[in-house]
């Protein structure tokens, strides 16, 4: 029973984890998605519907990043966009990565050297994210070339 306990307690872990940076990587829609829900809810739409808000807000905001991505042409347009993505999921990674170390090691100085290097995984992995949809330019690869 307590190696049972224990490998469920890694399994758990394992999961918030995943959670933690599922949500921290998506923190510009999950924001918005909040907010609105929030909002419909004091607004009177009961939780049903501020649930359906939330989470339409929220795929509204990611489908236009992602569409906007892929449809502007220059590249520090959609370097823009993309970085609209990453500084919110780098500050969310920065300071989830904190409270988590606050509680492992005494040091401050150890906590916030832990806490930068989580929210640069973190934004890494946010831009990784947000940039894969968007194919390379292909110049010259048309169906005609000569």
């Amino acid at each position: 029973m307590i190696i049972l306990s224990i490998l469920v307690a890694l399994a758990a872990i394992g999961a918030l984890c995943w959670l933690l940076l599922a949500l921290a990587t998506f923190a510009l829609p999950t924001f918005a998605g909040v907010i609105a829900g929030t909002w419909a809810f004091e607004s009177g739409a009961g939780l049903p519907g501020s649930l359906v808000a939330g989470i339409a807000c929220a795929g509204l905001v990611y489908g236009v990043g992602q569409f906007l991505i892929m449809v502007v042409r220059p590249m520090w347009m959609k370097l823009a966009v993309a970085l609209a993505f990453v500084t919110p999921a780098a500050i969310a990674g920065y300071f989830a990565t904190h409270g988590i170390v606050k509680h492992l090691m005494p040091s401050d100085t150890w906590q916030i050297a832990f806490s930068v290097f989580g929210a640069i995984a973190i934004g890494i992995t946010a831009f990784v994210r947000i940039t894969s949809v968007a194919a390379p330019d292909r110049e010259g690869q048309g169906a005609i070339s000569a």
